[in-house]
This record gives structure tokens, C-alpha cells and sequence, in this order.
């Protein structure tokens, strides 16, 4: 192990320790070599990690009296001890992801992906704060992007997600719980998304809605499609292993439609009653041999480094009830989904396409 890295090791391991009360205050620490013996590591090393300890104020070392907890804990120590094994977690997570080979942008998106997967399982809040836009909805790579960027696009405002799929955002919005919602709804009759199930769902109310973007869906395969699958059809073929998506999801509804149209029975399809919450989490299951096929966006299959077999585009809407205050962030929303650098941003990701990002319509 490298020794800049191993002394972040070593007064992570005292860190813990002091936190879990292992280590009390006046507690004397062992000794330098000691420490140099029991982690196999330079002098140096050790005292490095004794540095840090110190200058976050959580020992003291005296001259030949040795190195000490100190008798009281820096103010709010729980807080700022928690910050301190977080940033220290992470930053040993990325010194060992860029030696083995990982770039900075591979690393950013694989958290970005994983942050995904915790945000679907997000418990609601118990009530909405000030300058807070709730999103309820689909899945979606942009829309958590656009939440990280979301201060930068209306000042004041944060926005919390809550991914329920796209029926889901639609019921949240109707109940009172969803500033914002996010679908991609086909309907089979009128051949277009979302618009009769936002009448269906909130009827008579003025509704606007933002076009995000239009997105590429299809199968994410193993590397190589390995089963040769081409079609829909082949999904109940005896050797495919299906992950699927929740119902009341937007791709859920479009897989259903397709299914009766070409007359193949669900429960012909193996893993067809295997449910993943995102995208993410499909794009997962291929990757770790849970499946070999799943529907989802181009997008994850990007992100994961798999096979993509185009069926259909898609829209994605968001979705906003009117009011006087959300009048004003839904015209800077709209106006930064229009702006040329931001349709790059998303189309980078893979599988979006933005002419049409930001073009608003009313519902009444």
C-alpha cells in the first residue's frame, strides 16, 4: 500500500476509535514505533497521521509524555469528526479508483450512478422546507443531473427527488406531495406520451409541461450480445434471464404494450416479475450476471459499458402545476433547458436528444 495513502488509513482507524469511545479522553495513543511495527510502515508515515489527528484538535503530543487524546473534545466534535471520516472515506476511495486506472470522469460518473440507486429507496419528507422543489417521478440520468445543477438554475431553490416512476409522479402531484414530476407515458391509442394520462390523472387543473428531452430506449445487453438477441420476441426465449422494471414506470407501461401487441405472455419471459427501480440498477444487474437483458436507456448502457439494441424514442416531460410561485422557476427551468451548452451536456451523456429541451405547453 502506498504510503501517502496509508497514513489516511491510520488516523482513520484512531478517528474511529475516538468516535466509538474505544479511545477516551487522556487516553494515551501507542507510540510512534509502535504504531511503525503494527502497520508495517515508515516513521514518517505515522507521523503524519498523528499530524492530522492534531490539527483536527483530537490529540496532543507532549515531549517524551507521548501522544494523548485530548481532555475535551473540540465543540461539536460528532459533527465535524463525521465530516472528517467522510471526505477521508472518499478520498482514499479515489486515490485507490485512480490507481487502478479509473479517470476522473469515469469515477464522477460511477458515483453519480450509485447515488442514483440510494435515491430511489428516499423516504419522503415529512413535510415540504422553504425553497424546495419536490420532485416525484421516473428515472431519470439528466434529471439528477438538472438536481445537482438545480441552485445554479433558479437561485434559492434546492430540489429534493423522489424516483416513483412515472405514474407515481403523476398520483404524488395529485395528492399534494410533487412541486414537479417527471413521466414518459405511451399511449397506445394516440401514439404519443403523457399528455392523456396528465389529463386523466390531474384533470382540470393548468398544468404546464417541460419538455426535458427525447430518449433513447431498447435492450441493454452483455458486451458482444453474446444470445444474439434482436428483438422483443426474444425475451422468451428459453435461455434469456429478463430483469425488469417496477410497475406504473414509464418503460414498464411501454414493455406492457408492446408484449400484448405482438401477443407474448409475461410470465413466458424468465425474470419478467423481477423488479429494479432504476435504470442504474438494471444497467447493474447485466453487469453482474443477475440478468442477460433488460430494457432500459441508452444512457445506462453508456454509463455501464454495455450492448444497446435501439427499439424506440421517447419523451420525457416535466411536469408542473401552475401557481404564482412556480411560475417563476418554470420559465428559468425551461430557459436553461434551452440554452445550446446544456443540450450538449445532457446529449453527452448518451441517448438524449434536446432539440426539443425546454419547449413548454399548457394542459387546462
Amino acid at each position: 500500500m502506498e504510503e501517502s495513502f496509508l497514513y489516511q488509513q491510520i488516523a482513520e482507524s484512531i478517528r474511529r476509535e475516538i468516535i466509538e469511545g474505544k479511545l477516551k479522553p487522556g487516553d494515551r495513543l501507542p507510540s510512534i514505533r509502535e504504531t511503525t511495527r503494527y502497520w508495517s510502515c515508515t516513521v514518517g508515515t505515522v507521523q503524519r497521521a498523528y499530524k492530522e489527528l492534531a490539527d483536527q484538535g483530537l490529540v496532543v503530543s507532549r515531549s517524551g509524555k507521548g501522544t494523548h487524546v485530548v481532555e475535551r473534545l473540540p465543540s461539536q466534535p460528532a459533527g465535524s469528526i463525521r465530516r472528517a471520516t467522510l471526505y477521508h472515506h472518499a478520498d482514499s476511495f479515489l486515490l485507490e479508483a485512480i490507481t487502478a486506472g479509473y479517470s476522473p470522469e469515469e469515477i464522477e460518473q460511477a458515483i453519480s450512478l450509485a447515488l442514483d440507486r440510494w435515491l430511489a429507496y428516499e423516504k419522503p419528507a415529512a413535510q415540504h422546507a422553504v425553497q424546495e422543489i419536490h420532485f416525484y417521478g421516473s428515472h431519470d440520468l439528466a434529471v439528477k443531473w438538472l438536481s445537482d445543477h438545480f441552485e445554479r438554475i433558479v437561485p434559492g431553490y434546492t430540489m429534493q427527488i423522489h424516483f416513483v416512476g412515472s405514474l407515481g409522479g403523476l398520483i404524488a402531484m395529485a395528492q399534494g406531495d410533487a412541486d414537479l414530476a417527471g413521466c414518459h407515458l405511451w399511449d397506445p391509442e394516440t401514439n404519443s406520451y403523457n399528455d392523456t394520462y396528465i389529463r386523466k390523472i390531474l384533470p382540470n387543473r393548468p398544468i404546464s409541461i417541460i419538455t426535458l428531452a427525447q430518449r433513447r430506449l431498447g435492450l441493454i445487453l452483455p458486451p458482444g450480445n453474446p444470445l444474439n438477441i434482436k428483438n422483443i420476441q426474444d425475451l422468451a426465449r428459453p435461455e434469456v434471464r429478463f430483469i425488469n422494471r417496477q410497475s406504473g414506470s414509464g418503460t414498464r407501461v411501454w414493455l406492457d404494450a408492446q408484449l400484448n401487441n405482438l401477443h407474448i405472455d409475461p410470465q413466458s419471459i424468465n425474470g419478467y416479475a423481477q423488479e429494479k427501480l432504476t435504470h442504474s440498477e438494471v444497467a447493474r444487474a447485466i453487469i453482474e450476471d443477475e440478468a442477460n437483458v433488460a430494457l432500459g436507456l441508452e444512457a445506462a448502457a453508456v454509463a455501464f459499458g454495455l450492448d444497446f439494441l435501439f427499439l424506440t424514442q421517447e419523451t420525457y416531460d416535466l411536469v408542473v402545476k401552475e401557481t404564482d410561485e412556480a411560475r417563476i422557476w418554470i420559465e428559468s427551468l425551461a430557459s436553461f433547458l434551452k440554452n445550446v451548452e446544456i443540450k450538449r451536456e445532457i446529449e453527452s451523456m448518451g441517448g438524449y436528444e434536446c432539440s426539443q429541451s425546454g419547449t413548454v405547453r399548457r394542459i387546462l
